[in-house]
């Protein structure tokens, strides 16, 4: 063999071992993230799979119909990432699931309320008494209800209260089986065809029961892919971004609505209409002292704490944390700025 030869056959041999490496980094670049059927701007990111492009991981996306199931996939470690709601949120650490929110994408709006149904007798909250009423399970609207029943002096022994997957509301909606639901989109849209919003997350928030959404991580996988969360933040931060100042890109008409529509189901029309409904913070308000970057007194983390207080003392948990600050961090937010 040649010199020549040798040399060809070295340079051959060490490309096939940097092609090696890149396989297998490539391969050990994977994360499974879990979302709901919210109307959200960054969800945009999923169909079109500028998250996977962004990040440099690959992604399994996986849709679950609440935040209760998504933390359950997290503790059985099938999920690492997941967007959930701020009561599940508590409950899963409070039981002591090491999660951590890097994201807020919503606080309480008007794309969740309590919808009633036409011809169910209720026209006021004054009215709710000796009703029958549903939310997900250990969901968001599920908390907010029982915070409202509680605030007009009544207790689920007055109001029943049904704790069912979204499906199965609409669908005992539809029956007449239930007089109304605490929900999100798509069920919002589905329940309001026969009955009116009674009252919307905001204002149930405004009453002392604020909540909140989050992209959430495993505490192992924040500590060894910080690069991801900031790049996966990054990317939330453009389509939030693009939704406050291009009305246009938005609207029933545009692609965004039907990439949301053919995601998440339901018309453009109202893909569009829910994302209208939303409460959304800019980054920097996220990332300050009164949300993330607070530690024991963000705003965030306080309401992970009033939340399990108000669990506990429903029987929903046994335990309330000293502190709920270890599982919020402005850490990927401020990387993007």
């Amino acid at each position: 063999m040649t010199i020549k030869t040798l040399f060809a056959a070295a340079i051959a041999a060490t490309i096939g071992v940097a092609a090696s490496a890149l396989v297998v980094q490539a391969a050990d670049k994977k994360v499974v993230v879990a979302y709901q059927t919210d109307a959200l701007p960054s969800s945009v990111a999923i169909a079109n799979g500028e998250f996977a492009t962004a990040t440099g991981y690959e992604i399994d996306f996986r849709r679950f119909n609440s935040g209760a199931e998504i933390f359950a996939a997290i503790a059985s470690g099938d999920v690492q990432v997941g967007y959930v709601g701020s009561s599940p949120f508590a409950s899963a650490t409070s039981r002591g699931l090491d999660v951590r929110a890097f994201y807020l994408s919503s606080i309480s709006g008007i794309d969740e309320a309590l919808v009633v149904r036409n011809g169910s007798g209720i026209e006021t909250l004054n009215d709710l008494k000796g009703k029958k009423l549903a939310a997900a399970p250990v969901s968001t609207d599920h908390y907010q209800l029982l915070q409202l029943i509680k605030s007009l002096g009544l207790t689920e022994k007055d109001v029943q209260v049904l704790a069912i997957p979204q499906p199965e509301i609409v669908a005992a909606y539809n029956r007449g089986d239930i007089d109304g639901g605490f929900v999100w989109d798509p069920a919002l849209t589905e329940l309001k065809k026969n009955g009116k919003a009674l009252i919307t997350a905001k204002e149930v928030a405004e009453k002392g029961a604020p909540t909140f959404t989050a992209w959430v991580a495993t505490g192992s996988f924040a500590d060894e892919n910080p690069d991801f969360l900031t790049k996966f933040s990054s990317v939330i931060n453009k389509y939030y971004t693009s939704f406050a100042s291009n009305e246009a890109a938005w609207g029933p008409e545009s692609e965004n609505a039907k990439a949301l529509s053919t995601l998440l189901g339901g018309t453009p029309e109202q893909q569009a209409a829910a994302l209208n409904n939303l409460n959304l913070l800019t980054p920097d308000v996220q990332a300050s002292d009164a949300w993330l970057g607070g530690g024991e007194n963000s705003g965030a983390a306080k309401i992970l704490k009033d939340t399990s207080q108000f669990l506990k003392d429903q029987g929903k948990i046994s335990d309330v944390l000293p502190s709920y600050a270890a599982f919020v961090t402005p850490d990927a937010l401020k990387a993007t700025q």
